[in-house]
């Protein structure tokens, strides 16, 4: 089982141009997508997060079981979910202002324990920012590393969410070391302003970056770079691209049984040039179709 943590929100998308489009609410929030990409699929999947007891919680909840994901690590609260207003930009990329103040996933306390099948967890975006919860999530990640239990994180950098960028960045190098896979983007990496090689000494078996439709590259510690392409696609819009790529990149090293570090620093040249062109594939199915809508695994197939 891989197990997702982090928010559950609602993508507020917009309908149209100008500043007062309509707005339609999609399920979302990085982690969130990652879990219903991993359900589809087919990886037995997990989500470890908390979700209001309100009309979008129950929705949210009701994505995730129709994914196939075990959401019975889910804690519940009466407060309300958090909503993330998106702004599409001509190239379909997009931008998000928040409403987070007093929202039930802020309140997720860690776990005693993971799912006894556990064999990944992922972390990533704005559950590792936003207070009580983020030091919550981090606990489990530090708890879950030392466990030997492979850690993915994807910073998916929300840089109006961080009042004290520096801090972050400091405490993003501090989870390094718990980190089997570090996934970002150009633009996270440019913003958090290190390079994979200085990531990767400090804990990571592989870096991926993703490049938007230039593609995705990997950097591994033997000093290996492995990149493939994007896949040509007329974009809808961007809205969980990256997490695609996030559950890709999982669901992959699971059929390959690589996930732990040793089994992920063996991949390959080959092995990472098959993995990144599947997840260059699901993400331009994303891209493909309107909110975050991740591919099935009948219109990928074989990872």
């Amino acid at each position: 089982m891989i197990v997702v943590a982090g928010e559950a929100l609602i993508d507020l998308v917009p309908q149209g141009a100008g500043a007062l489009a309509a707005l339609l609410p999609r399920l979302g929030g990085g982690p969130y997508n990652t879990a219903v990409a991993l359900g589809r699929l087919g990886s037995p999947t997990a989500f470890c997060s908390r979700v209001s007891r309100d009309a979008f919680g129950e929705a949210l909840l009701a994505g995730l079981t129709g994914a196939g994901v075990d959401v019975s690590s889910v804690q519940r609260g009466d407060e309300p979910t958090t909503l993330a207003a998106a702004t599409i930009g001509p190239d379909g990329s997009a931008a998000y202002s928040f409403y987070v103040e007093g929202t039930a996933d802020r309140l997720f306390s860690a776990p005693a324990a993971l799912p006894d099948a556990a064999r990944a967890v992922s972390f990533g975006t704005c559950s590792l920012v936003l207070e009580p919860g983020a030091s919550a999530y981090e606990e489990l990640m530090r708890t879950s590393a030392a466990q030997g239990v492979f850690t993915a994180l994807d910073p998916n950098i929300r840089a109006g969410l961080i009042p004290d960028p520096d801090a972050y960045r400091a405490r993003f190098l501090s989870w390094l070391p718990s980190v089997s896979l570090l996934k970002l983007s150009e633009e996270d990496a440019a913003w958090l302003g290190g390079t994979p090689r200085e990531w990767l000494a400090a804990g990571p078996a592989a870096v991926v970056v993703t490049r938007g439709g230039e593609g995705l590259t990997a950097f591994t510690r033997d000093g290996s770079v492995h990149s493939v392409p994007g896949e040509a696609v007329e974009v809808v819009d961007t809205i969980g691209a990256g997490d695609t790529v996030n559950a890709a990149l999982l669901h992959g090293l699971a059929a390959r049984d690589a996930l732990s570090p040793a089994a992920t620093a063996e991949l390959g040249a080959q092995g990472w040039t098959d993995l990144l062109r599947f997840a260059a594939r699901a993400a331009a199915i994303t891209c493909s179709r309107a909110g975050a809508e991740p591919p099935y695994a009948a219109e990928l197939g074989a990872a």
